[in-house]
């Protein structure tokens, strides 16, 4: 897409719109039922509920209910107006966003531009320790690199509140995506008052003050996160779910028994021995959507012998992806051979050359990797494998184990709950972990830019200043296919790098109550509550 054609689109979307959001749109003669609460399992519990400090899916899933930012994302991933209802640019380099004056917190204070001028500054305040304070720096917003290396102050960030209802964000270069970075949950707008009142327990239950669809009622750790309707969200009259409960329900057993038994609404995920049955069964509750993120292990570049390329390159070859995406998960993922899956918008990465060979040939040039990195019968390579609490996880784990096991590959599978694993995969001390990452929008840059030397979720801690410099160069580029072309080289040096071995192509498959109407197809799984509501059944 054309610079020009960007600017044109982001400008119609809120004129078609009328500045109105997605709500829930009830079709005429639809008959709802008198009770609307949605209980929903939610994988994991939370790490936290602040904006400026998630890194999770898990996270984010309640968060999307509590906040709003100043756009959001339709049924389909497209952009929409949020807190703004308009935003226009002429350079693609200063965005000014006009936000309603009828948006309010929970506590009935007006939202304001001052108040995403807080929240952005607090993301990339060295003070906050934001996983995700690289999402301003990336898109070049002014000074965001300085002020996360300590050599500026968080008032000098390129924003400012031209007046209480006008937001102003200027970028170092001009970036034509920019508006569709701006419904992620990193830069939801905060209430300063509170946080600065409660500090970190300003998420708790009674202390929380937010803006969107629901308010925060009660969380039990590890046990549940009840959400009610909030009755000073602008777009109240149009939400028909009351409450929303969380289940932080790690075993995808659980949470289909759970299911099967009336107590949960939608799952978080399905149990993979499971789902060819539920789908024979019940094929108008088993909703599979493909989704914009790819399933990887992740290699430990700075720790030996996983800065070696040859040891990451053998370990990637052995991986029999078609065994892992058809026999182990078998609910319509795909093989993946690329960081950036099939299913971005836009951009289609090239099959690398070993993924045309087959699995015979390349467990022969893995074992030859290996054999020349020193590994061999005499002396075999052992490690340790990490990855979260999931039933799924461990099937993936187990399966690989076994692939590298033909290579004289000795692999101990450690798992840890969600929180840990985060802190043991951020603070570098692993050997090689599972991951995932979900496009947080839809564009190719989203998932590349994982990889780049200073981004703050690359755990691997791999670097390679070529692959910075055409993920820099990229931002500058305001025509697609320019941008696809830089794209392009840098998946073929991570191809050549392998700092991570990705395995398949996420789908989301989980079961759904016929019942629950507004359920989207959404390829980001951007779920919002208030767009939901239930039919008497």
């Amino acid at each position: 897409m054309t610079h020009k054609k960007t600017i044109i689109n982001t400008l119609l979307v809120a004129a078609l719109f009328g500045g109105a959001v997605q709500a829930a749109e009830v079709p005429a003669g639809t008959k709802l039922a008198a009770v609307q609460e949605l209980v929903k399992g939610n994988g994991s519990e939370p790490a936290t509920l602040d904006p400026a400090k998630t890194e999770g899916t898990v996270e984010s899933n309640v968060q999307r209910d509590l906040f709003e930012g100043l756009v959001t994302t339709g049924p389909k991933g497209e952009i929409r107006p949020a807190v703004a209802e308009s935003w226009d640019t002429k350079d693609s380099k200063v965005f000014t966003f006009h936000l309603r004056k009828d948006a309010k917190w929970s506590n009935g204070d007006p939202v304001t531009a001052h108040d995403f001028v807080f929240a952005f500054r607090r993301v990339v305040d060295p003070k906050t320790g934001s996983p995700y304070s690289w999402y301003l720096e990336t898109p070049g917003v002014v000074n965001a690199h300085e002020i996360i290396n300590g050599k500026a102050k968080p008032e000098d960030l390129g924003v400012k509140a031209v007046d209480d209802y006008t937001f102003e964000v200027t970028l170092e270069k001009p970036l034509s995506y920019f508006v569709s970075m701006m419904a992620h949950t990193t830069v939801y707008p905060e209430p300063q008052k509170v946080i600065e009142k409660f500090g970190d327990k300003w998420t708790q239950p009674g202390n929380m003050v937010s803006n969107g669809a629901y308010t925060l009622k009660e969380w039990v750790v590890n046990e549940k996160i009840v959400l009610e309707r909030n009755k000073q969200y602008w777009d109240d009259g149009k939400t028909v779910i009351n409450k929303v409960t969380y289940l932080p329900i790690q075993s995808q057993n659980a949470d289909m028994n759970r299911y099967l038994a009336g107590e949960v609404d939608m799952t978080y995920e399905t149990p993979i021995e499971h789902f060819k049955r539920l789908k024979k069964e019940r094929p108008n509750e088993v909703r599979v959507t493909g989704y914009v993120g790819t399933y990887y292990y992740e290699f430990n570049t700075k720790k030996k012998p996983f800065d070696d390329v040859r040891v990451r390159t053998a370990l990637s070859y052995a991986i029999d992806r078609n065994v892992i995406a058809d026999k182990v998960m078998g609910q319509g993922q795909t093989p993946g051979y690329t960081l950036v899956p099939d299913f971005m918008d836009g951009f289609k990465p090239a099959v690398p050359e070993w993924a045309k060979l087959t699995q015979a040939q390349r467990d022969a040039k893995a074992k030859e990797e290996l054999a020349a990195a020193g590994y061999g019968p005499g002396h075999p390579l052992k490690f340790e494998l990490l990855y979260n609490t999931s039933e799924n996880h461990k099937k993936v784990a187990v399966a690989v184990a076994s692939m590298w096991k033909k290579l004289g590959v000795e692999v101990s599978l450690v798992n840890q709950e969600w929180k840990t694993y985060l802190q043991t995969k951020s603070s570098g001390n692993f050997d090689v972990a599972r991951a995932g990452w979900i496009a947080d929008y839809n564009e190719a840059s989203s998932m590349l830019d994982l990889k780049q030397t200073t981004h703050g979720n690359n755990d691997g801690k791999y670097s390679n200043p070529e692959f910075d410099k055409l993920m820099a160069d990229s931002r500058s580029k305001t025509d697609s296919v320019e941008r696809n072309k830089i794209y392009a080289q840098a998946e073929a040096i991570l191809d050549k790098d392998l700092p991570i071995a990705p395995i398949y192509q996420y789908v989301t498959a989980r079961l759904v109550k016929p019942y629950l109407g507004g359920y989207p197809e959404n390829p980001l799984d951007n779920l919002y509550t208030k767009d939901m509501y239930i039919i008497a059944h």
